[in-house]
C-alpha cells in the first residue's frame, strides 16, 4: 500500500504541473461541450498513461541489463527533480489557453497524441522520473508504484476537466501559481529522496575498506 500510494503522490505531482497536456484539457474544458471536454480527457488520459508504462517499463529493462546504470539514473534524475520542482516554484507566470477548439474527434486524438508521444520534454522528465523511482523498487513492487502513478492520470485529467468546465467561468491564474507552488514542494522532496538513495548506493564504493 505504500509503494502505492507513493506512485499515486509522485504521479499527481508529475502530472498537475501546467503543461501541453494539462493547457489541451483545460481548453477543452473552458470552451467546449461537456461530453468533448470528457471525452478530451479520457483520450489525453490513454496517451498519458502509454506512455509511463513505455518509461517505467522501458527503463526497467535497461536497469535489468546494465545495473550500473542504477547509480547514473538516480543521480541524473535527482538533480533533474529538484530542477523541475525549483523551476515550478519560481514560475509566476499566467498561461492562456489555445483558442482553437472547434475540431473534430480525429484531430482531437491526433493532438492529444503529439502533446504527449512528440514532447520531447515529456518523455525525457518521464524516463527519468519514473526510472529513477524505478531504480529504487523492488522488482515484484513495481507495478503497485506504476498503478498508483497511472490512477494518478486518470484522477488529475478527468478532475481537471470536471471541476474546469463546472467552474469555467472562475478559474484565475492565481490557481495555476498555487498548483505549481504545492507540486514544486513535493517533486523537490522526491528529488531529494533520490539524491539520498544515490548517495547511499555509491557509499560503499568510496568509503575505505
Amino acid at each position: 500500500m505504500l509503494i502505492f500510494l507513493q506512485g499515486l503522490t509522485m504521479g499527481l505531482a508529475y502530472v498537475a504541473p501546467i503543461g501541453m497536456q494539462n493547457m489541451f484539457v483545460i481548453n477543452s474544458a473552458l470552451t467546449r461541450t461537456r461530453r468533448m471536454a470528457y471525452l478530451t480527457a479520457l483520450i489525453v488520459i490513454f496517451f498519458d498513461v502509454t506512455l509511463a508504462l513505455a518509461c517505467f517499463l522501458g527503463m526497467g529493462a535497461i536497469l535489468e541489463t546494465w545495473p550500473i546504470t542504477k547509480t547514473v539514473v538516480l543521480l541524473v534524475g535527482s538533480l533533474l527533480v529538484i530542477f523541475i520542482g525549483i523551476a515550478l516554484l519560481r514560475d509566476k507566470s499566467a498561461k492562456e489557453v489555445d483558442g482553437d477548439v472547434n475540431i473534430p474527434l480525429a484531430k482531437v486524438i491526433a493532438k492529444a497524441c503529439v502533446v504527449t508521444w512528440l514532447n520531447p520534454q515529456a518523455i525525457i522528465d518521464g524516463t527519468m522520473l519514473l526510472g529513477a523511482f524505478r531504480a529504487t523498487l523492488p522488482s515484484d513492487e513495481g507495478w503497485h508504484f506504476l498503478i498508483g502513478v497511472m490512477l494518478a492520470s486518470v484522477l488529475w485529467f478527468m478532475g481537471l476537466a470536471v471541476i474546469l468546465h463546472i467552474f469555467r467561468h472562475k478559474f484565475t491564474p492565481k490557481i495555476t501559481r498555487l498548483i505549481n507552488i504545492i507540486c514544486g514542494a513535493v517533486i523537490i522532496g522526491y528529488g531529494i529522496k533520490l539524491f539520498v538513495d544515490f548517495a547511499m548506493s555509491v557509499a560503499p564504493l568510496i568509503s575505505p575498506t
